[in-house]
């Protein structure tokens, strides 16, 4: 079993607190993306709207979120001890599963794979925004 990603918010103030710091920052992506896009002025302000940018922090809150990675076993494991209800999204017969479960929420999100581990992560982190994050940040 191993962690991808390194946040781990023990409250909703700390996901929010970092969810907020993260805006300034998707603004600067976002901007510096439709500058290498050869965006003029007017191109830029009808299409890099506050949705754009928004849409930026949640993906860069996303990649942050430490997901484990474990067997199948390893996470049943981890589920029998676990304070969460438990959102598992994917095939039921696999040998892997990803899963995040901040100690603040009630629910953890899981998602289980063969072998696209990253796939998987990727799967995982943007359903633990819409369904965990979403309604906290």
């Amino acid at each position: 079993m191993h962690t991808e990603g390194t946040f781990l918010p023990e409250t909703a103030r700390e996901a929010r607190e970092r969810y907020e710091a993260l805006g300034s920052t998707a603004q600067v992506v976002v901007k510096a993306v439709a500058k290498s896009m050869a965006f003029d002025s007017e191109e830029y302000d009808e299409r890099v709207t506050s949705d754009v940018v928004e849409t930026a922090r949640e993906a860069m809150f996303g990649e942050e979120l430490a997901v484990r990675v474990g067997t199948a076993a390893e996470f049943e494991e981890w589920r029998e001890t676990a304070d969460h209800e438990v959102e598992v999204f994917g095939a039921d017969n696999v040998d892997a599963v990803a899963w995040h479960a901040p100690p603040f929420a009630e629910t953890a999100v899981a998602a289980t794979f063969q072998e696209e581990e990253a796939a998987a992560v990727a799967t995982l982190r943007r359903q633990a925004v819409a369904r965990i994050y979403q309604d906290v940040v």
